[in-house]
């Protein structure tokens, strides 16, 4: 054999032998783990775990939830099926969290008002106010489930809007075992337009100080347009959560008490501007009692702008010196 090949099969041989002399990781448990099935395996809780990964040692958790298991009960589990020199890298325990698809409350409220809609006098889904007999969880599904949930059996009735109904899911095990069964009330509601801060007497509303609450449709008189109430006053102190009437607002007063105006008094070819003081508060095209300050008469004048006031021609003297003269 020549040099070169005799150099090459020396690197060959012991070039193999470093590859096969080198040491596997060591298994080593993990600090935390999320599972996807009803059990956990030695190779959920252990890096490296071998041939042994796949061996079931413990239940998981419920789904959506999280445990805590003792490293001592791990390394006992594992001790019968030959895994050794564990490292635990100092760990007390191993956190265990079982995988899910969380359906929430307002879901399954959403599931029961879609069921609902268009029957027993009901409109759309969203105008109908689902109230539980009992505090409602969020419901845990395997993660893998897909799809919405499904009304398997409903009954209600309208005379005391109390409903029954057990939702699932056909692709999901856990809701096969045991369907969601829910009871309680719905009723139709509509929009209804509050104040989302406290608002004070004669302060004017903007958008951003409105909200829209669902409330039953018995709810006669309330506003149902934000639009509606915006650029209006409060009439009264207003409280967030009660909805607004009509008769809770008012248009903006220009004019208060005791405000110094400018009386403009009309006339077909005449204008005078007189000062005067207002001996009421008012909006915009209200009339109100108004002093003038030469006089001290008290006149009945239309409120045409902020400070301003307007007297029109007395028609009625008008007429009667009319009605005199042709006598």
């Amino acid at each position: 054999m020549t040099r070169p090949l005799l150099i090459l099969a020396a690197l060959l041989l012991f070039g193999g032998a470093a590859t096969a002399q080198t040491p596997a990781p060591a298994p080593a448990l993990k600090a935390s783990v999320t599972v996807t099935s009803e059990v956990v395996h030695i190779g959920d809780l252990v890096e490296n775990a071998g041939p042994v990964a796949d061996v079931p040692i413990f239940r998981a958790p419920d789904l959506g939830t999280t445990g805590a298991v003792a490293t001592d009960r791990i390394v006992d589990a594992i001790r019968s099926h030959q895994l050794i020199g564990i490292d635990t890298r100092g760990l007390s325990e191993v956190i265990v969290t079982r995988a899910s698809r969380a359906i929430s409350v307002p879901e399954i409220s959403a599931s029961i008002g879609q069921a609902l809609a268009g029957q027993y006098g009901f409109g759309d889904a969203h105008n109908i106010l689902v109230n539980f007999d009992r505090d409602v969880r969020t419901l845990q599904v395997e993660p893998n489930v897909t799809g919405e949930l499904q009304v398997l059996a409903l009954s209600y009735d309208p005379r005391t809007t109390r409903f029954d109904v057990t939702l699932g899911l056909s692709s999901s095990v856990e809701l096969r075992r045991q369907s969601a069964h829910y009871s309680g009330t719905a009723i139709g509601t509509i929009d209804a337009v509050a104040v989302d801060h406290p608002v004070e007497h004669g302060q004017v509303l903007k958008a951003s100080d409105l909200t829209v609450l669902r409330r039953p449709k018995t709810d006669a008189g309330v506003l149902t347009d934000l639009n509606a109430a915006v650029g209006l006053a409060a009439r009264h102190p207003l409280h967030p959560g009660q909805p607004l009437s009509s008769g809770d607002l008012m248009k903006p007063e220009v004019v208060q008490r005791s405000d110094t105006v400018t009386i403009v008094y009309q006339a077909p070819g005449v204008t005078l501007t007189l000062r005067g003081q207002a001996q009421d508060a008012g909006a915009l095209g209200d009339t109100i009692g108004v002093l003038n300050l030469e006089s001290k008469r008290v006149v009945q004048a239309v409120i045409s702008g902020p400070d301003r006031v307007t007297v029109g021609p007395i028609v009625t003297r008008v007429v009667d010196n009319a009605a005199g003269n042709a006598e």
